[in-house]
């Protein structure tokens, strides 16, 4: 017999169907241009950003993820792969997620690749999951830190910047990763 309560975990997964199956993709000209001002906001923001992006090897800029949610949440957003300041793939950030959470947000997330291996390991793969194809240190840096000062333990770093709105906790584990085309 078919039971009408609500089941949060079917909704959980539906949401993630959502988004990792259709691609709401801006054209690439725009999304580039979204991208090229996120990265100025990112090195204008974060001391020591510009000498930080010249000395790894890639990194992946979303300059708009929308995150929402009331218990149910999910988060989405495009970006772009740049390796030398070059463009080489677009993609999209999905995730959804249950539990205590309230709000809506907007922000950008930038990831860098500190080594050759983890850069090639995220290109050659498609659906790459943080947590589970890559472990991903969220960088936590004081406004007036240089960042070029701070070690890393893991070969992939996350920023969180540029936040608009209230949402209650941030993470990006268990975000996927999908190449996509856009229009």
């Amino acid at each position: 017999m078919y039971s009408k309560k609500f089941n949060p975990m079917m909704l959980l997964i539906l949401i993630s169907l959502v988004f990792t199956q259709f691609s709401f993709a801006k054209p690439a000209v725009q999304l580039n241009a979204d991208v090229d001002i996120a990265i100025k906001k990112f090195e204008k923001e974060v001391v020591g950003g510009p000498e930080f992006l010249s000395k790894v090897k890639g990194y992946l800029v979303f300059p708009s993820v929308i995150k929402g949610g009331f218990i149910v949440g999910g988060e989405y957003g495009e970006g772009a792969l740049r390796i030398n300041g070059t463009t080489k793939h677009f993609y999209s950030m999905t995730s959804a997620s249950i539990g205590y959470q309230a709000g809506v947000q907007e922000h950008s997330v930038l990831i860098a690749f500190l080594s050759e291996a983890s850069l090639n390991n995220f290109i050659r793969s498609n659906g790459w999951e943080a947590g589970v194809d890559g472990s991903i240190t969220v960088a936590d840096w004081g406004k007036n830190k240089d960042i070029t000062s701070i070690s890393y333990e893991k070969p992939i770093v996350a920023f969180i910047y540029g936040a608009e709105g209230l949402m209650l906790g941030v993470s990006i584990e268990g975000t996927k990763f999908q190449r996509i085309i856009p229009n």
